[in-house]
């Protein structure tokens, strides 16, 4: 079998070296394999990691679920008939209440960017911690401060205006705000199969009914979605773009205040916009008074490899740009950029965020810009991905069920289908890989319209024998349907 343990870098002598894999691999290691066996697998075992969680002793998995149907919301979901109870992390592995160790090709949805625990964002929020958790911004901290300055940096042109929230729905709010107040206009034009959050103006911007409850939900124009494997124009940009100018001129009074597009779709299942889209709508929307909103929720903070913002892969610059997730390694957090000519609309009336600017999220924040940079985290994410992505391709050639493999760097899709000609989602199918190689010992997420794509978006340190074993987990459940 393809891919089995490769080597680990470690600090210290090579003979410390084989005494720390000696002592924190062998007992774990002698699990993970009976595990394997218990599934009737032979030959495939999980990278070495050089940590061993303590003794959890918690409640079960069981009594948190009985706990969480009494007293959390019904609405909130979990993967797997029977839910994981996760205790523990570390980098790019998670471990269970039993201490089985598992692979995270899920990344907290796209969220964990340097990888479980890192002791550089560790030590940034205990340090900040221990000195002050909150005041407010209407005193003087440094950490939002230089988080800001930071941040302003790593964007192009005059992208120097931060706001933080606490979430990617409160990011897109922001913006859609923004839009509006600083063009004068209300219309929005976003995507079909976009999700932009789950609040009273992004639900209205997001386009699956999945996701979207009956409530007023105005000013917002949904475009044929660019989707190179199930759109109407196949690979076309151009045609596509043409239906925002369309929108633009049958669909509003001629002005709009922005478009809000993701550059790799994220909920919607890792769509990737048509090559050329991008420029030839945001020439549409600018003619027509309105600003470019950059959702980089998802795609941002070197997920996907080849650069670090998704917008950057088209050769666009966007008037606005939110994000979150990536941006605090799964610390709520979240923020908007603009230009200062644009952000000065909301200085014509009071606009506050009592935790938008926290100084423990933006010195965590902070960390994760400094151990992006200083690991070569996108580096990482560009050759490990690239060589993920070709593997998956590999066993789209081999199995009739894979129908796309999709997207860039740590940020991939794959599409099951039952029939390849007519695109038919393997929505049961799906779930089943899912659930037998979550036996297997890896996690992956899925997602799009009708749940039939894999969203494979690991920690950003995730290695090329993690890509291997991801590969020949799915290779081997695939197998055996």
């Amino acid at each position: 079998m393809h891919g089995l343990i490769g080597r680990r870098v470690f600090s210290g002598s090579a003979k410390s070296l084989r005494w720390q894999q000696q002592r924190c691999f062998s007992k774990v290691a002698q699990r993970e394999e009976a595990l394997l066996q218990d599934n009737g697998v032979d030959g495939l075992k999980m990278p070495p990691c050089d940590y061993t969680p303590p003794p959890y002793t918690g409640p079960t998995a069981d009594e948190i679920l009985a706990q969480r149907k009494k007293y959390l919301s019904p609405s909130m979901p979990y993967f797997y008939d029977k839910p994981l109870n996760i205790v523990d992390g570390k980098r790019q592995y998670l471990f269970d209440e039993k201490g089985r160790r598992y692979l995270d090709g899920f990344g907290g949805i796209a969220t964990v960017s340097c990888g479980h625990c890192h002791p550089d964002v560790v030590e940034a929020i205990v340090n900040q911690t221990k000195r002050i958790q909150h005041s407010t911004i209407l005193y003087l901290n440094h950490a939002i401060g230089d988080f800001a300055q930071a941040l302003a940096n790593k964007l192009p042109g005059n992208l120097k205006v931060v706001f933080f929230t606490n979430s990617g729905t409160e990011a897109n709010e922001l913006a859609m705000l923004i839009a509006r107040l600083y063009t004068g206009c209300h219309d929005i034009i976003s995507l079909r199969n976009a999700y932009h959050g789950n609040g009273a103006g992004t639900m209205g911007a997001t386009a699956q009914a999945n996701w979207k409850f009956n409530v007023i939900q105005s000013g917002v124009h949904h475009a044929v979605n660019p989707d190179p494997y199930r759109g109407v124009f196949g690979s076309d940009g151009e045609k596509y773009a043409k239906d925002v100018q369309d929108l633009i001129d049958f669909g509003t009074s001629g002005h709009v205040a922005g478009f809000l597009c993701e550059a790799i779709q994220g909920v919607g299942g890792i769509v990737e916009l048509a090559p050329g889209y991008l420029p030839a709508v945001c020439n549409s929307v600018k003619k027509a008074g309105g600003l470019f909103i950059a959702d980089e929720v998802q795609s941002g903070f070197a997920r996907t490899g080849s650069n670090f913002w998704g917008f950057e892969g088209h050769g666009v610059v966007p008037d606005i740009v939110t994000m979150a997730k990536g941006i605090g390694n799964g610390i709520p957090l979240g923020a908007v950029v603009t230009t200062p000519a644009v952000a000065d609309v909301l200085t014509r009336r009071n606009y506050f965020n009592t935790f938008g600017g926290n100084p423990v999220c933006t010195a965590a924040g902070l960390a994760v810009l400094n151990v992006i940079e200083k690991e070569k985290l996108q580096e990482n994410a560009l050759l490990v991905g690239s060589y993920l992505k070709e593997r998956l391709n590999a066993l789209k050639d081999k199995y009739e069920l894979i129908g796309d493999v999709r997207g860039r760097g740590f940020m991939l899709g794959v599409e099951l289908v039952t029939d390849r000609e007519l695109k038919t989602p393997a929505k049961a199918e799906t779930m089943h890989v899912m659930d037998k190689m979550k036996d297997l010992g890896v996690l992956i997420g899925k997602g799009g319209f009708y749940g039939n794509v894999f969203r494979i978006t690991p920690p950003l340190c995730f290695t090329k024998e993690d890509a291997d074993f991801l590969a020949d987990a799915m290779d081997y459940t695939i197998s055996k349907i």
